[in-house]
Formats: C-alpha cells, structure tokens, sequence
C-alpha cells in the first residue's frame, strides 16, 4: 500500500521494518517449509495443540488455533500461562503439542511454561525469531523465523513471519493446503507496501479522522480475528488510544454500543470466506447508527458498507490475515506520527517484556 511521500522517505524504524517484511516472509518461508515433515513427526503420537504465547505472539496464537482446527482437524487452544507459572499445576498433557511463541526467545515465563508442559507430557516446538535463544533450547523442535533485528518495539516483521511459520505448522499437521500459495504472500505483501495497489491519498483521510478520537473498536472473525486484536494492540501501543480487539459476534452481544459518533469501527476481512458477509453486516450496523467504519480487506462489498477503505491483500482467506495487517501496521505508523508521538519507543514499553 503506497502511503505518499513516506512510502518513498521512511520517517521511523517502524515504517522501514514495515517496508521489510515481504524479505522477512520470503527468507523465512524459505527456511521452515522444508521442514514441514519435522512438525509431522514430531506430532505423530500427538492429537491436540496448545498454544503458550504473550502479548503479539499471543494475537498470532489466534490465527494458528483458527488456522489448525479450521483446516488441520485438530483441536487447538490457547494455554493460561499462569496455571503453569503462578498456580503451578500439574496438568496432564500427554497426546498435547505445546507449541510455543516468543519474538526474542528470552521471556522466562514462555520458557517456563513449555518447560513445564514438556514435563507434562507435551511434546514441545517453538517458535521465535531468537536464534540460539533460551527458548529454542527448552523444545524438542525450534522454527527460527528470519525476520531479522527489529528496532521498533511495535511488532511488525517479527508478527507476519510468525504467522507464515505457523502456516508451516499447519501444513505440517495435515492440513490440506497448498504450500504454492503460502510461497505467494511475499510478492501480495511487497505490492501492498512499495506497490500500486492503493492511492496515496487512501489512508490521509483516516488517519485525520482517527486522529481526534479517543477511542476504536477493532473487529473481525475466524481466520480475520487475529489482525484484529493485533491492530488494536498497536493502536493502544503506539497511539495510546482506547483500541478494542473483539470478534464481531461478541461485539454484537452487548459491546456494541460503544460504537458511536465519537467512537468508530475498524472492520477487518479477508476478500472471501464464510465470515464475509458478517463482516459487510457489521460495517452496515455502524454506519447505520451514525457511527463511522472503516474497512481493511473485504473486497469492494466491505468498502461499499463502510464509511473509508484500505484495501486488503489477494490472497486465500488461510492466508489473508498475514496482509491484512499491514494496512494496519501503516495506519498506526502514521497516526502515531500525525499525533506527535514516537512510533518505534512507545512510552512504558521495551522489546522484552518479563512478567513476575
């Protein structure tokens, strides 16, 4: 997605890192997908997936569990970490793979946890971009993603990639899919940042318009649901705003009513799927009760029932959340800049987060 003059003059390490993912995704692609059969593997004697995750890695826990019990016909949850570190339960997790996430490799709770459900009986396999880190040492198997170093403590590269390592994953696990298409996220990604797919004045008007809130609220489903709550986490990270991640059917139970002159919606959407058509019913609800929406994705039906639009990226709706949050990445950039704030040091916030 081409952003105007910063899309030639990066203005922060965030909107370069942005810049730098389709080589991220090539590179790492490139290393993990030949290593599909190890997952297969090491998963054999295995029936469900549990994920351990924090933060960021925890939103691209999200797309994995959809990702794995939408196409892989596997049970896939998210694990509470502090049953493992706080409560420290013991937890019978034979015929489990624990399948954990950390961007740096050095969370102890991360690496207490898979620790933990390795003497559970789990079978382990990690995922991070620390190469040789103490998390790679405490699995059975490690996917080191070749994101490379990223400055900016907003996530960006480091999150796309995980998701194409988790892609991998699912591959891996049985799921039929087609390894070609996963091979195509890196160009679909380099048209959405350096290309043509978007004029450059697509985004301006949203980030004028955002730029006087106080708050958003974030929405998707399924597959979609994972760059959701990712974009809501760098809305509160890098603009300080009152960003809500939620699945548009929990919206719909009540917190709906938030949304109104004064708080917009982001809606977020792949060009196809089965969550599509609840998706441009959601847009259509805002906008009806004087709200504004605003649609990532979702093909020219969301852009019809919303109020601005960002184009998503073409690709299959197992792929689609890897671009979907790009337009995202960027509009957080630069309403973080237009705000006067600094995207790549948000304040109280370092790369490596330890919880006690």
């Amino acid at each position: 997605m081409n952003t105007g003059p910063d899309a030639v003059r990066p203005t922060s390490h965030m909107r370069m890192e942005i810049a730098e993912q389709p080589a991220a995704l090539r590179a790492t692609i490139d290393a993990l997908l030949p290593r599909a059969a190890e997952t297969a593997a090491l998963a054999r004697d295995t029936r469900q997936v549990l994920f351990i995750a924090r933060g960021t890695s925890d939103n691209a826990a999200v797309y994995g569990s959809y990702l794995i019990q939408a196409h892989a016909g596997r049970l896939a949850t998210l694990a509470s970490v502090s049953i493992a570190t706080t409560y420290r339960s013991r937890v019978d997790l034979s015929g489990v793979l624990a399948v954990a996430l950390s961007q740096s490799g050095q969370t102890e709770e991360i690496i207490e946890t898979i620790t933990w459900a390795r003497d559970c009986g789990a079978r382990t396999l990690v995922i991070t971009n620390g190469a040789g880190s103490p998390l790679t040492e405490a699995a059975d198997l490690a996917f080191v993603t070749q994101a490379g170093a990223e400055r900016a403590v907003p996530a960006t590269k480091t999150f796309t990639t995980q998701l194409a390592a988790l892609a991998v994953l699912a591959i891996g696990l049985g799921a039929d899919l087609d390894p070609g298409q996963l091979r195509e996220v890196p160009s679909a990604i380099e048209e959405m940042v350096v290309g043509t797919a978007a004029e450059p004045s697509d985004l301006d008007p949203i980030v004028t318009e955002l730029a006087g809130v106080q708050g958003v609220v974030v929405s998707g489903r399924g597959l979609a649901y994972s760059a959701a709550l990712e974009l809501a986490l760098k809305l509160k990270e890098a603009c300080y705003l009152h960003a809500m991640g939620i699945s548009y059917a929990d919206l719909l139970h009540g917190p709906i009513a938030v949304v109104d002159a004064q708080t917009p919606a982001i809606v977020v959407a792949a060009n196809s799927g089965p969550t599509l058509d609840g998706t441009v019913d959601l847009a259509r609800r805002v906008t009806g009760a004087g709200a504004r929406a605003y649609a990532i994705g979702g093909g020219s039906r969301l852009a019809s029932a919303s109020n601005r639009a960002l184009p998503g990226p073409e690709l299959p709706e197992w792929l689609a959340p890897i671009g979907l949050i790009v337009p995202g990445q960027l509009l957080t950039e630069a309403l973080s800049r237009r705000l006067g704030l600094d995207p790549d040091s948000p304040r109280g916030l370092s790369k490596v987060t330890q919880t006690a």
